[in-house]
């Protein structure tokens, strides 16, 4: 692609010795100065964490063409001035590639919790009708039969576009994308225009990034005003919003007639009926404007009520029948790492849950505490260099809601993970002064309150030992992530596979 075309609309600073003149084929669009390779160009980021100005004489010994960059600087190639590099990187990628997301339907689901379940749930909704879905997601992205890691909820918008011309050229008809408040802001997502957008709820997060609650409200509503289809005569509604979450509400009321409204607890458009909830899931059925959908759902929870309702509400939009919808939750087994059960537990009911924010891992508890007969136990941590506001929060709804809660390390990554305790346990003792002694769980008799175990190991080996038959256990904080990072090095570990190796310990010495 001639470098004309990749950049058409971009103002070009040509004050570095090159004539304008000059229209150089391009192999590559990079941001990382090591991927850059002869004839690329380079897009200089202020990240973070690194200024992308600093690598723009590496990548251009390297052989890059032309740079992007916000910053003037001279060197002996085309120079292209913009007032966001991020916002360029995107538009160029959408070219590089051949605008993907156009041969594609996309449905963005946006909101602090349940994204990941709801697009679980919608891509085998999807396979149930006869459709090739394609996934981008916090767990990975994966598309005709083929599945990779994936660092971040939503990826940088090179790597996106990227997968996106990948899945096309696969034969993926539709892609179902967790759209994160980040990506929104960064301009990830730009030249995605999405055909259906699900919002599940808002509650404290980043607020590290965005510093208000006002500001991570104010960039999750971008999916629907600016990246949105407008409605149309074939598709008249494109937006599903959860109105039992008050942001929600106030989503519908401004979107008027083009949203489906979800509500498991209130009047909507999408409703449950006759819902049984245990610890072995749900079971009922949806009433909707276009019939009744009766499911089964090993799912377990409220909020996972929910999060079915929102994506039977996406696959409408979409013109998906009821018969397809009823089948894709049905076979929806299991989401990794959100609220999954460890069936080894046997009449211990063990969970693992990413809750790793407050209004996550409250809907994790209640889910539970609803629904259990004896104590509920919860192991929990913070990760480090993430917002520190929420520690004591978190602390203190795991200490109200649970009878004994042990507090443990997450992913520190840089901090001290004592540090990060000491901040937690400020929350918990604000309800629950009673603190235990870290082998008390073990003992015959059943004692309430809260304990603290750093090694988190040992803490799951705690709560596990203090459970007896009808008791419940959430795992919180990790989820499906396989690895902790303790003072910059990453470990393999796995909650699912640990609590595996301590139930089947517990069981051979007979508790």
């Amino acid at each position: 692609m001639k470098l004309s075309l990749l950049t058409s609309g971009f103002a070009l600073n040509v004050d570095t010795g090159i004539q304008s003149s000059v229209d150089p084929d391009v192999t590559a669009v990079c941001y990382d100065s090591r991927e850059v390779i002869p004839g690329a160009v380079f897009v200089a980021i202020e990240g973070f964490a690194v200024d992308g100005h600093r690598y723009i004489p590496e990548a251009v010994k390297k052989g890059a063409v032309a740079v992007v960059c916000r910053k003037p600087v001279t060197v002996d190639v085309i120079v292209i001035q913009v007032a966001d590099p991020r916002a360029a990187l995107a538009g160029m990628a959408c070219r590089f590639f051949g605008h993907p997301a156009d041969r594609m339907k996309l449905v963005g689901v946006t909101g602090t919790s349940g994204k990941t379940t709801v697009t679980y749930l919608l891509e085998r909704i999807l396979e149930k009708a006869g459709h090739r879905p394609g996934v981008v997601g916090t767990i990975n992205f994966r598309y005709a039969g083929k599945v990779f890691a994936n660092p971040v909820t939503t990826p940088e918008s090179l790597e996106l576009q990227e997968t996106l011309r990948q899945m096309t050229d696969s034969g993926t008809t539709h892609v179902v994308m967790e759209v994160s408040s980040h990506s929104l802001d960064l301009h990830r997502v730009d030249g995605c225009r999405y055909d259906v957008a699900v919002f599940t709820n808002l509650s404290h997060d980043h607020l590290d990034h965005h510093g208000t609650m006002d500001r991570y409200w104010h960039s999750k509503k971008k999916l629907f005003s600016e990246y949105l289809k407008p409605a149309g005569s074939d598709s008249p509604v494109r937006a599903v919003v959860n109105t039992d979450d008050p942001r929600g509400r106030e989503l519908a009321e401004s979107l008027g007639a083009r949203v489906l409204r979800t509500a498991a607890y209130g009047d909507g458009d999408i409703v449950p009926m006759g819902v049984v909830r245990d610890l072995t899931g749900i079971r009922g059925s949806i009433t909707t404007t276009h019939g009744e959908i009766p499911f089964e759902s090993p799912l377990v929870g409220d909020f996972n009520l929910e999060n079915i309702l929102s994506a039977a509400g996406a696959a409408l939009a979409l013109g998906i029948s009821t018969a397809a919808i009823a089948a894709g939750i049905d076979a929806t087994q299991c989401v990794p790492g959100r609220l999954e059960r460890i069936p080894e537990g046997g009449e211990r009911f063990v969970f693992v849950d990413y809750s790793h924010k407050p209004g996550a891992l409250e809907n994790a508890i209640l889910a539970l505490r609803n629904l259990t007969k004896g104590r509920l136990i919860t192991v929990f941590g913070c990760g480090g260099d993430r917002d520190q506001t929420k520690r004591p929060v978190m602390g203190e709804i795991a200490a109200r809601l649970s009878d004994l809660t042990v507090v443990t390390s997450d992913n520190p990554r840089s901090e001290d993970p004592l540090t990060i305790i000491t901040q937690v346990e400020e929350g918990v003792r604000r309800v629950c002064t009673r603190r235990l002694a870290a082998d008390a769980a073990k003992a015959e008799r059943q004692e309430d309150g809260y304990l603290v175990e750093p090694d988190r190991r040992k803490a799951i080996a705690a709560a596990l030992s203090a459970a007896r038959a009808g008791d419940a256990v959430l795992i919180a904080g990790k989820g499906h992530e396989t690895y902790q990072i303790l003072a910059g090095e990453t470990i393999h570990f796995d909650d699912r596979e640990v609590a595996r190796q301590v139930l089947a310990g517990i069981y051979e010495t007979g508790g």
